[in-house]
């Protein structure tokens, strides 16, 4: 929860029909169902308000090690993700993307598919879920990629999403495999632009093609990416709570989605991994208000944004726009 905070202004954002669509499943793990691993397990102190990351190795070495606790079968994760869908229902969220991470599958001798049908298995009928697989930088070798193949198969399998250090090299099999994704029907994200700059998230847009970008806030520092993720419709999924304590030089009071916000881009609000942060949809949301300087009309237009990236039919969305225009001013 942001150090300050408003039970009327939650409420507000409570009844709003909202969507998260950054989300790793792993990094959602509740932290009860830890605890039933490791009985002893305290608060993290990543859940404190100032908390910083000391860089991207020391927040990947915690939640790996969290992750691989419990991620130990594919009835584990049913239990992870069905308790965290019941929570974004409580929450007044209609739609979540999530993504599972595959090195989670390939070195915890998992089976990739029945991951993603545990996950699937867990949805409750009032959600509308879409599930990724997450893939690292180097996570396509001789073992995964026919996994990976085969999941452009799956029936119910939303797409793929680059995850991990962004300073590690693009190798040449992932603009590859992320067309032959969108060839199948596929949607496809990367993240960037959280730790490296501009650049990177211009090389995923151009070489890669991806249709949507996970963080992406330091386009903020290029007028020119500002403007081409405007004139293609770019959206941004972007996680303040999550970039306050691990993206360096990034906090609250200075976060990049104000700017990116005022200048046309398509920018969403989500959490990220929750297990790290501390934090909740409506804390997200909560902080751009407090910290940000965000209206109560412009959180409604981030909501707004959510719902029209929303891998749905239009006649389901038109009903989620029609609730949201009920709380407009």
């Amino acid at each position: 929860m942001p150090l300050k905070t408003d039970p009327e202004l939650r409420e507000f954002l409570r009844k709003l029909p909202k969507t998260e669509t950054h989300l790793h499943i792993e990094g959602g793990l509740p932290l009860e169902l830890l605890r039933e691993v490791r009985p002893s397990m305290p608060e993290p102190a990543s859940w404190a308000h100032d908390f910083k990351y000391r860089d991207f190795a020391h927040f990947e070495q915690e939640l790996l090690d969290w992750g691989f606790a419990w991620h130990t079968s594919p009835e584990q994760y049913h239990r992870s993700a069905k308790m965290q869908f019941e929570r974004h229902l409580d929450l007044g969220v209609r739609y979540v993307e999530c993504s599972f991470a595959s090195g989670v599958a390939e070195f915890g001798g998992l089976n990739a598919r029945e991951i993603f049908l545990a996950v699937k298995e867990a949805i409750p009928n009032e959600l509308e879920v879409r599930i990724f697989m997450g893939i690292h930088h180097t996570g396509c070798g001789p073992e995964m990629r026919p996994v990976i193949e085969d999941s452009l198969t799956w029936e119910g399998f939303a797409g793929i999403d680059l995850h991990g250090p962004e300073d590690l090299p693009l190798e040449p099999w992932t603009a590859e495999i992320w067309a032959a994704a969108r060839l199948a029907g596929k949607f496809t994200k990367a993240h960037a632009g959280e730790f490296l700059g501009p650049d990177f998230v211009r090389r995923v847009l151009d070489e890669v093609g991806v249709q949507r970008i996970q963080h992406g806030i330091r386009a903020a520092e290029d007028a020119s990416l500002i403007e081409q993720l405007v004139t293609q419709g770019i959206a941004l999924d972007v996680c303040p709570i999550s970039n306050h304590k691990l993206s360096p030089g990034v906090t609250l009071e200075n976060h990049p989605i104000r700017e990116l916000y005022d200048a046309g881009v398509k920018v969403t609000v989500s959490t990220d991994d929750p297990i790290s942060f501390g934090n909740n949809l409506l804390d997200d949301y909560e902080a751009l208000h407090h910290y940000r300087d965000f209206s109560r009309d412009e959180l409604v237009q981030l909501v707004r944004n959510g719902l029209d990236v929303a891998l749905v039919e239009d006649e389901l969305r038109n009903v989620w726009l029609a609730e949201l225009a009920e709380h407009e001013n």
